[in-house]
């Protein structure tokens, strides 16, 4: 039952706390809220798995939606990370209907979810969502590159920085619901790296790290010990796509 404390969830969330649908111009904005449905998106649910038929895309407004490649012997590694900026299952509008990766729960909280054919007769139109869509897909394909290249040429230490920053870009808050064995696995890197590397951040007063939260204490500072990957991410979804206040 709903409390105080615990509002409905259709008081405390708005297609609009999505950037790509704030984007929309208001009569296409107003064609599709009808067709949104508010889902809540626990932490490690599959919003699809790999190979698998789509039947929606997801509109994430305080959530973040991991994706990751699964390799046959069940090891995985993130691949890119969706939030309020964008959508989760760009291969619907894409041509592809399935992809080779999965698509989890990083952050648990809401996403907005629309059924796939009416996300392509919309598409189909050629108005503002398919323009929106097709810069977000160009931004999301520039970090899933920048982070094949992170994993390969930099240290756990700056990977977790660029992790960090990311995760925390896409939420309303400077606080992550996150162990240190799910980062290691969504960074395809050991526990004891990432362990050692979150304890220097904490030591230097960057993040603090307890029960399972991170919450980023200084941001400038973690901003300065990141590898360049990120500002080259965050430089391309800042040119493609419209800046929200969400």
């Amino acid at each position: 039952m709903p409390t105080r404390n615990n509002p409905p969830l259709s008081t405390q969330q708005s297609p609009r706390h999505n950037h790509l649908l704030a984007a929309l111009p208001t009569a296409d904005y107003e064609r599709l809220l009808p067709q949104l449905e508010l889902v809540p998106l626990q932490l490690g649910a599959a919003l699809y798995e790999s190979g698998s038929a789509q039947g929606y895309v997801y509109f994430p407004t305080n959530s973040i939606v991991s994706l990751l490649y699964v390799m046959e012997d069940g090891s995985s590694a993130e691949i890119a990370v969706v939030g309020r900026e964008g959508v989760v299952g760009i291969a619907l509008f894409m041509g592809g209907e399935t992809t080779p990766s999965r698509a989890v729960v990083q952050s648990a909280g809401c996403a907005y979810r629309l059924r796939a054919r009416v996300l392509k007769a919309e598409f189909g139109l050629g108005a503002e969502l398919q323009h929106l869509l097709l810069r977000y897909t160009q931004a999301l394909i520039t970090q899933m590159a920048q982070t094949a290249v992170c994993n390969r040429h930099h240290a756990v230490e700056r990977q977790l920085c660029r992790w960090l920053l990311l995760s925390l870009d896409r939420l309303p808050t400077n606080e992550l619901t996150m162990t240190q064995e799910l980062i290691a696995n969504m960074l395809g890197v050991r526990r004891e790296g990432v362990t050692e590397a979150a304890g220097k951040l904490q030591a230097e007063g960057l993040i603090n790290y307890s029960r399972g939260k991170i919450t980023v204490l200084d941001r400038p500072k973690l901003e300065a010990r990141v590898c360049e990957c990120y500002a080259v991410v965050r430089h391309e979804y800042d040119r493609l796509l419209p800046q929200v206040t969400a």
